[in-house]
């Protein structure tokens, strides 16, 4: 008999699912705050702003849905992830194709249009589509790609779609499918070496790619971002305008902020162009000040952390790995984006998880809560999966979850 743990039981997690829909409350704020304008009445109330605003309107549509998208995720039986990963796998590479070959815009051809307006981005939903594939690879096997067959069959599951989101322009998207994948095989025991060897052929390979697009004299306008941050000051008008002004618009905030919806506000007169998207930490900076974005700095700690949490005490290593990658997923969404906002990183495009407008990136990060939730929810069936029954060692995350006898 297995002895019961109260770290591992079976429920449904209500702190982590208090944490992303406070993030996400503060977000419709802060996208409101971004999108004001003074308007014709002299209604000066939250909810006149609201309705004033058709970004946060849109944002509150978006989260009215969210609950939607997780309990679906939530109730869909935990075996049928497991099963057919593969087939969501190569539907979500379908709408990546169909959205490249179909999409007219030139440069970043990411969106494809549906209804009334509004617009998908397959690359996001490409996200949670590998993390369930990945998680069933590297789940099969005690140590992942020891074998070059079963090296060459999870570099292709990354290599393929990541091709097609290159091609769409958006690099942002195939840079947090690489760091998940880089996180989700930490997490699945797959040896150092291994590791220090793919992370050195990475960098590599980025340099390369960077000394040749520099060499042929490339007009890319990622190349352009690139040598925007590393000459902010040469770019300052141009490439590095949007990052320039962010960092001008955060210092301005000092230590509590200029307040929300004053008039001649850097955020109101539109210093930042589409602040209300993947430069919404600049609004927040302005706003609430360096303590607000503590604060924000704060919410995201307490989400990784919890998340980190529950996998320490799944002992289903599929399970374990979905919520490692979900974790990873949001992880780098959020360094990367305040790291391009306060000029640490160049800009890629990457929005902030729960805050930043967009529906595609609202319903994916969703979906990945409702993905995690379903596993702590199914731990009582899925316990049963690996044998023998294994609990993970809260206090030593260095040995990568290590089991030892329950």
């Amino acid at each position: 008999m297995i002895s019961e743990n109260r770290h591992a039981r079976a429920h449904v997690d209500i702190p982590l699912i208090v944490m992303v829909f406070a993030m996400s409350l503060f977000g419709v704020v802060a996208v409101c705050v971004a999108t004001f304008s003074p308007g014709s009445t002299t209604d000066t109330s939250f909810l006149n702003h609201v309705v004033e605003s058709s970004y946060t309107l849109r944002q509150c549509l978006f989260l009215l849905v969210a609950p939607l998208v997780i309990g679906v995720l939530m109730a869909i039986p935990y075996d049928f992830l497991r099963r057919y990963a593969e087939l969501i796998y190569w539907i979500s590479f379908g709408l990546l194709t169909v959205t490249t070959v179909f999409n007219r815009a030139q440069g970043v051809k990411a969106w494809l249009d549906v209804l009334w307006g509004y617009t998908i981005q397959p690359s996001e939903f490409a996200k949670l589509s590998m993390i369930l594939l990945l998680a069933k690879q590297l789940s099969l096997q005690d140590r992942p790609l020891s074998t070059l067959r079963s090296f060459v069959r999870t570099f292709a599951m990354v290599i393929i779609p990541g091709a097609v989101i290159l091609l769409q322009g958006e690099t942002g998207s195939l840079l947090v499918i690489i760091f998940l994948f880089a996180v989700m095989m930490y997490f699945s025991n797959v040896s150092m070496k291994t590791l220090s060897i793919l992370a050195a052929i990475a960098i590599l390979g980025i340099l390369a790619l960077y000394g040749f697009m520099v060499a042929t004299g490339s007009t890319d306008y990622r190349l352009a971002r690139i040598s925007g941050f590393l000459n902010p000051e040469l770019y300052s008008s141009s490439d590095a305008y949007q990052q320039t002004m962010s960092k001008i618009v955060i210092g301005s905030g000092g230590l509590t902020g200029n307040g929300m919806f004053v008039n001649g506000a850097m955020s109101q007169l539109n210093y930042v162009p589409a602040d209300w998207t993947d430069f919404i930490y600049a609004t927040i900076g302005e706003t609430w000040g360096f303590v607000g974005c503590i604060i924000v700095l704060l919410g995201y700690v307490l989400i990784l952390l919890r998340m980190l949490y529950l996998a320490w005490y799944t002992r289903d290593k599929f399970g374990r790995l979905i919520i490692t990658g979900v974790m990873g997923m949001l992880l780098f969404h959020v360094l990367e984006n305040i790291a391009m906002t306060l000029g640490l990183m160049p800009i890629t495009g990457i929005p902030l998880p729960f805050l930043s407008y967009g529906g595609s990136n609202m319903m994916t990060n969703m979906g990945g809560i409702g993905l995690v939730l379903n596993v702590t929810r199914n731990r009582s069936i899925s316990v049963y999966a690996n044998t023998p029954q294994t609990l993970y060692n809260p206090y030593r995350i260095h040995r990568r979850f290590k089991t030892r006898a329950y």
